[in-house]
Formats: C-alpha cells, structure tokens, sequence
C-alpha cells in the first residue's frame, strides 16, 4: 500500500474501533484519521444500559480499545470535531471549525441516533434518552434506591435499562404504544416471556398505553398516558428507536436506503468511500433483501469487509445477523431475521422456567432462532439457519432429540 495515501473514518463508532486497527493489520500503510464528534474514545454501546448504568464498570472499562492500540498503530482520533461536508470532487472532508482534510479513502461509520418523542413535557428535567455515555453519565444522579423511573417504549433497549433500574432498587414502569412489547421483533410467546419474568422482578409493564405527556413544572413529576392514568416518576427515559445518521452521506450525493446505501463490499456509490455498521444498508445474501442492522456484530463484520476492501483484499460480506440482550440473570441470543415467519416452535418449559429456544420458520425453512440461557442451542441454531433445508417442527420442539441430529454431517 501506498505510505501517501490517507484514510479518513467520519464517526467513534463500534465499528471505527474495529476498523482503524484492522486496516493497520492487514497492510495500510498510509495515515488513518478517525474524527468524533464525541468527547471519549470509541466505547461499548451496551453497557451504557447494563454495567455502567448500574456502576458496575468504569468507563476505562468499556473503551473498545486502549489508548495505547490506537498509538502503537499509529492511528489519530481527533475528538469534538464534526464534519460538516464532503467535497468529493477534490477528495476533501470539511470540519465545523473550517478545517478542510483531504482524503484518498473514506469511511462513514456515523452510526444513529435515537429517535425524539414530540409530546408536552419532553425537555423537563429528569427526561433522558440512552444512546450514549454522555446519556448514561446524565441519568446516573438520577437513579437511587425508591425513585421511581418510567420507561416509554417496550423494546430491547427499554428491558434492559428496566432490569438495570431494578437492580438499583428502582420503581419501574415501562409505557409500551403497541398491543404487547417486543412486537416488532419477537413472537408474542417471547414477549409474554418477558412481560413474566419483569412483573417477577418487581416491573409494571403496561402496554397498549401511549404517552401523551410529561407532566412538571421545572422537573418530572409523572408521565400521563393516553388511558387518562398518571405514571409518577422522577425519572423518565425514552425508547423509542434510533435513526442512521445519513445526513451528510445524503448532502454529498451518496445513494440513501434506509441507510447509506453500500455493496457487498461496503463500498458506496463512490469508489472512494465506504461505510459500515448501524448507519449502512446492504443486500443481505442470505435473506435476498435490503437491510439495516443495528448490532455490535455487524458493526465488526462490516468493518472487517472495509477494512480487506481498502487493502486490496475483496471478500464479501455473508454473515448471519445475530444480537443478544442480557436482563436479570437472562441471556437472551438471537441468531438470524425473523420477518416473514408463519409458525414459531417453542423448545423447552418457556412458560414456567427461564431457558428455552423459540424457532422462526416459514413453511419448515428456518429464519431464526431466541434462545435464552441456552448457548448451546443458540450455536447449533446458527449452523440449521445456515444449512437452509426444511425442518420437522415435532423434532425441533423434542428435548429429548438434540439439534445435532437435525444437522446435515
């Protein structure tokens, strides 16, 4: 590789932390710029709502990597600074205080932000949204033993700052729009998994209830819901999704989908710049459609497909989606997409008991499988999604067959 060449990664992502080290690896010989907007190096994302809400990591301990990694490599991350716009033709990144870097190779790994909620009440103080640690470090002083939280929005995220609030003696409620939680995502069986296993724990979880408003003169007093009830809080925290950061991708003339649009080699519309993580979508080989992941999985896997991109090195990118949530003393893996499924095998005592695997098919292939502390289950899951032949849904559910038997040899 040319030593001239310049590599600059617009974002402190995952996926930058992933990227920029990688790129030293595999032979880059030129410069490697990371440039945040954020004031820390990049940092786990998920235990912003588990570990180090709850004080049980520092944030030296969810640094993605060290101080020292980025030296020896070699690599600069400047801090604070946001990039304001692209100027392709001349292959030039312009910074907010007017600094113009050129660049060979560009990456976007922006990432996303969350998505606001517009009802009265919303900047009173005690109101917090969590997607990053400047959100964490602000709802700390907040949480405490008998202070009571709600929670608006009954996804991942929303269960897992739950069971973080809960372990700090909290009174939670979580406000759930939708007929149950989790229903975008999980088969209504899961959600009522959940839905137990919180009430268990001490969480009220009310679904078909839209917040309306956030009530309180200067800070937080309640939240109402659109049933007319009122939920006290001191403390509400809002989860609602995020949206992909796109923005100047869009502003400098690169294709938009649900993301900045990249092909199986992470590239973009310009052969100078490339993108990966929660901020991109691409066509997903596996499942034959155009997707937008939000995971610390892809965010690696599609870094490393950046990083042997601008090494010279095409491989493309077929990796299976998985994600996982941890809540209480829950391990939650998921393995593949389940859009589209049309029955859903339970595997295991999931009504009584904290273990089971629930199996996503359409018409016997299976899209995916929810295991809960069940790591064995969740590995050998992975291999039947990949293998793609049609399944008996009586064998799956038998505890007494192991998934072993139903993989080809």
């Amino acid at each position: 590789m040319d030593a001239k060449h310049r590599c600059i990664i617009i974002g402190g992502s995952h996926a930058a932390a992933q990227l920029a080290p990688m790129l030293r690896q595999r032979g880059w010989a030129g410069s490697i710029s990371v440039i945040s907007n954020e004031y820390y190096l990049p940092y786990h994302r998920p235990p912003l709502s588990k570990e180090y809400l709850v004080g049980k990591k520092s944030l030296e301990q969810i640094y993605i990597r060290s101080p020292e990694v980025y030296r020896k490599s070699n690599i600069s991350i400047s801090l604070g600074v946001t990039a304001t716009s692209i100027d392709r033709g001349n292959k030039q990144l312009i910074l907010n205080d007017g600094t113009s870097l050129n660049y060979d190779k560009l990456v976007f790994t922006t990432g996303a932000r969350v998505r606001k909620l517009d009802i009265p009440g919303v900047n009173l103080k005690g109101v917090f949204y969590l997607r990053n640690l400047s959100n964490a470090q602000q709802i700390k002083p907040f949480t405490g033993s008998d202070k009571r939280a709600v929670i608006i929005g009954g996804g991942y995220i929303g269960l897992e700052t739950a069971a973080a609030l809960r372990k700090r003696g909290m009174q939670v409620t979580v406000l759930e729009a939708l007929p149950s939680i989790l229903q975008r995502i999980s088969a209504p069986q899961v959600a009522d998994f959940f839905i137990r296993t919180h009430r268990e724990e001490g969480v009220q979880i009310v679904a078909n209830e839209q917040a309306k408003a956030i009530t309180g003169k200067k800070s937080v007093v309640s939240v109402k819901g659109q049933s007319g009830t009122e939920y006290p809080a001191d403390i509400v925290i809002i989860g609602i999704g995020i949206i992909p950061n796109t923005e100047l991708a869009a502003e400098a003339g690169l294709h938009i989908d649900n993301g900045i649009k990249v092909d199986e080699y992470a590239r973009t519309n310009d052969a100078n710049i490339l993108a990966a993580g929660d901020c991109t979508s691409h066509y997903n080989l596996i499942y034959q459609r155009q997707l937008r992941l939000e995971s610390v999985q892809n965010a690696q896997d599609q870094a490393s497909v950046v990083a042997n991109t601008l090494c010279g090195k095409l491989k493309p990118y077929a990796a299976l989606p998985w994600f996982w949530s941890d809540q209480y003393n829950l391990k939650l893996q998921i393995a593949g997409l389940s859009h589209g499924y049309t029955d859903v095998v339970i595997r295991g005592d999931i009504k009584g008991s904290r273990s089971f695997s629930a199996f996503y098919l359409q018409e016997g292939k299976l899209l995916a499988v929810d295991t809960v502390n069940s790591p064995q289950e969740f590995m050998l899951g992975k291999r039947l999604i990949l293998q793609g032949k049609p399944l008996d849904a009586e064998q799956l559910a038998n505890k007494d067959i192991t998934l072993k038997n139903l993989l080809d040899n």
